[in-house]
């Protein structure tokens, strides 16, 4: 299991790597679909492989614990062999599930109090407990248990909440060196970045997880109501820190736009529930911009998703077949908006890519953020 770093781009910090990971390769930069409770939402497995060509996915503990539970990933043989994913996968530690519970959970030293969302039934996350159940879920990539602070908050939360972090990572680790994966095959622990958007916090914490020595680094907290302008500035100053031998993951990031910039900055991995979600709202994401397919002034258009797509959805399917679906409330329509939006985020992706490697990233990179940001 390794990184290794193949080019970086002369006039910016983007750069194109391979992950080595137990159950597969994974070039970078990539994007993950988030397949939060063992499935990525409208999409089938078959699609994720072969029409958006996905490399890795993600999963989430929080979820997974509480439905199907522990007892059935294990007899199942973790979740890849649960949900049919022979390919990597990547599971977050639980951490930004209790910021979004704020008036359902309570944290201490120890760890987290929560009550679930499904049924109120209470339950408790450690930093320990978090490892146990990523152990049984399977991953090849495992997050450590953080806290995610919350936008705006103070300086004295934030060092606080940081200071945390670091100390269940150390909690984390210890756990993670006890046990190996019930399943016979090597995970990794990823440390995580927080501090919020002050910067001395920021470098405090890039310093820790750098010395970690860790073969892929994570930078949190960000994309939680924040300016993007906070958000480039905090993910650069990261990046200068973390070392260049170690992939390095912003997690739950972005938009199109918001990809490529901090692919600029020296980010290699991403994770984001926006191209489903959206794409369930009829929000489409094109090389000519972003389309709101439930406007009339599609109801005629009969041109291909788009044009430029290598998906065979984007290609196969016009904007006004697409808009009638919506119209109508049938479930095809979410489950073409949803492959198209992806295999849009990863070629975008794989794009970067080739153009880093061919030398001319920057340049792309002006041409292309005017168009893919344009709303038609």
């Amino acid at each position: 299991m390794s990184f290794t770093l193949e080019k970086e781009d002369g006039r910016s910090q983007a750069r194109a790597g391979v992950l080595e990971l137990t159950s597969g390769r994974v070039e970078t930069p990539v994007f993950m679909p988030v397949g939060t409770v063992g499935t990525v939402k409208t999409v089938f497995q078959s699609d994720l492989s072969e029409k958006i060509k996905a490399p890795i996915i993600l999963g989430n503990t929080y979820h997974l614990y509480l439905r199907p539970g522990l007892d059935i990933l294990k007899s199942a043989g973790g979740l890849r062999k649960f949900m049919g994913w022979d390919r990597p996968m990547l599971t977050d530690s639980g951490g930004y599930q209790v910021y979004s519970l704020s008036k359902r959970r309570k944290i201490t030293e120890k760890g987290v109090e929560f009550q679930s969302h499904i049924d109120g039934s209470r339950h408790f996350f450690s930093p320990e407990r978090a490892i146990e159940i990523q152990r049984i879920i399977g991953a090849d990539i495992m997050m450590a248990f953080d806290e995610c602070p919350p936008h705006p908050c103070t300086f004295d939360y934030a060092k606080e909440s940081m200071e945390l972090t670091h100390r269940w990572w150390e909690r984390c680790l210890t756990e993670f060196e006890k046990h190996s994966s019930p399943y016979n095959y090597k995970q990794i622990l990823a440390p995580i970045v927080q501090g919020s958007t002050f910067t001395d916090l920021r470098k405090a914490s890039a310093h820790f997880v750098a010395e970690q020595g860790a073969q892929i680094n994570a930078i949190g907290g960000l994309s939680v109501g924040e300016p993007h302008e906070d958000m480039y500035a905090m993910t650069e100053l990261c990046c200068d820190i973390l070392p260049a031998e170690s992939a390095r993951y912003l997690m739950g990031v972005g938009t199109p736009v918001n990809l490529i910039e901090c692919i600029s900055r020296g980010v290699d991995m991403f994770d984001c529930v926006l191209p489903t979600r959206n794409a369930r709202h009829g929000m489409i994401y094109t090389y000519e911009g972003i389309i709101n397919i439930k406007n009339k002034k599609w109801e005629t258009d009969f041109s291909p998703l788009d044009t430029e797509s290598q998906s065979e959805y984007s290609q196969k399917f016009t904007k006004a077949y697409v808009r009638h679906l919506f119209a109508a409330r049938e479930a095809l329509g979410p489950q073409i908006t949803s492959v198209h939006n992806l295999a849009f985020f990863l070629q975008l992706v794989r794009d970067a890519r080739q153009h880093i490697l061919a030398g001319d990233f920057s340049e792309w990179k002006e041409a292309l953020l005017p168009r893919i940001s344009n709303r038609l």
